[in-house]
């Protein structure tokens, strides 16, 4: 009996040994490697957030400058959209790829070039088509309507999300949806006169509606590339935001370049130069800088989807609702009242809602849930 209890002891001294040195091993435990997991993920994110939510900003009123001091070509303000991606070339060059950590089985499935060329080419192609529907909008409407209207992107990315993403609508989704399509829907009782003299009801209800289905467009185009991320590609690396950038980017291009010279506008471009209200150094400066912008913009936004949703990208971009109007008062004179400061105001409640679903799901994404995210936010 005396043996039996002497073997517990040398037993139980063995193990608490064993603990003791486990603790000294300085090898971190598991909580604290989530904390780290967790803050650079977040890291990654709010510099995603930061690009897409300035970019887009800056893009949208330097948009409205190009057509406010005499340009005159849609399809050149489409081409600024997408034509910033030779920015990225020194990066996606001498950046070496950061393969996952992750076992080898999730690196053995690779999707066909044939497959990843039909998405980049198909994503591409729409992108293009959203892009000048953006471009006719923003040429025939004030930047602050221009604005709250392209806030509707977000009730079509949870449309679309629902069914390619898999996305549960949650009371404060639907909230949010209700009131981003009232905000919108107002501005249909807003006449182009009371915005602008030199904006006929003609061009105002062309601009509406280019916007809205820009809109849409959007939305569907945000839900595809999450979709290709989750059924394309296998392997989680920081070269999976820039190749879906670049390549989306580029087939972008491509098509507004057919568009620019195939409708015969390439032929105004020098008269535009030469009767633009400021020098033509401005000229180039802006078309630079909102090419620049819109391609840090569109960084952002594919990043964000990468590490949380279509959604939530979408949701930092209509973040901008109210830096674009106000900024439009100040340097282009918009008017903001009645109609418009209500669905302003509708549209900016419509997103805090939003906001507050994903605080709600916060520790999902954060803790990585596949289960709870794939409902939410995939």
């Amino acid at each position: 009996m005396e043996e039996h209890q002497e073997l517990q002891l040398c037993i139980m001294v063995q193990e608490a040994k064993e603990a003791s040195s486990s603790k000294n091993t300085g090898l971190p435990n598991q909580p604290t490697i989530n904390g780290q997991k967790r803050y650079i993920r977040w890291l990654w994110i709010a510099l995603y957030a930061v690009f897409a939510l300035l970019g887009e900003s800056a893009a949208t009123l330097l948009g409205r400058l190009y057509y406010d001091k005499g340009g005159k070509s849609k399809w050149m303000g489409t081409l600024l959209q997408v034509i910033g991606f030779p920015i990225l070339l020194p990066y996606y060059c001498f950046s070496t790829p950061k393969t996952s950590n992750r076992d080898n089985s999730t690196l053995t499935r690779q999707p066909s070039l044939s497959i990843l060329a039909f998405a980049y080419v198909s994503l591409g192609l729409l992108l293009a088509l959203d892009c000048y529907l953006y471009s006719v909008g923003l040429m025939y409407l004030p930047v602050s309507t221009y604005s709250i209207i392209s806030s509707t992107q977000l009730a079509f990315n949870a449309f679309f999300a629902f069914f390619l993403n898999n996305l549960k609508f949650t009371p404060s989704i639907v909230n949010s949806l209700v009131l981003l399509t009232i905000s919108s829907t107002l501005l249909v009782f807003q006449t182009g006169s009371a915005d602008s003299g030199e904006i006929s009801k003609g061009k105002y209800v062309i601009g509406f509606i280019s916007t809205l289905a820009a809109s849409a467009g959007y939305g569907l185009l945000l839900s595809l590339t999450q979709f290709a991320f989750m059924k394309l590609q296998a392997r989680e690396t920081l070269k999976m935001v820039m190749d879906m950038t670049m390549y989306q980017s580029n087939v972008a291009s491509c098509a507004t370049l057919v568009g620019l010279f195939s409708s015969g506008e390439w032929k105004g471009l020098k008269t535009e130069i030469e009767e633009f209200k400021l020098r033509k150094l401005f000229y180039v400066l802006i078309l630079s800088f909102k090419a620049i912008s819109w391609q840090v913009s569109s960084i952002g936004s594919v990043g964000l989807i990468f590490e949380v949703s279509s959604l939530f990208s979408n949701a930092i971009s209509v973040l901008s609702l109210p830096i674009v109007p106000i900024m439009s008062v100040i340097f282009f004179h918009d008017r903001m009242h009645g109609i418009k400061v209500i669905s302003l105001v509708l549209a900016i409640w419509g997103f805090v809602s939003y906001i507050y679903q994903q605080y709600q799901q916060e520790d999902c994404i954060i803790n990585g849930d596949n289960t709870e995210e794939g409902q939410y936010m995939n």
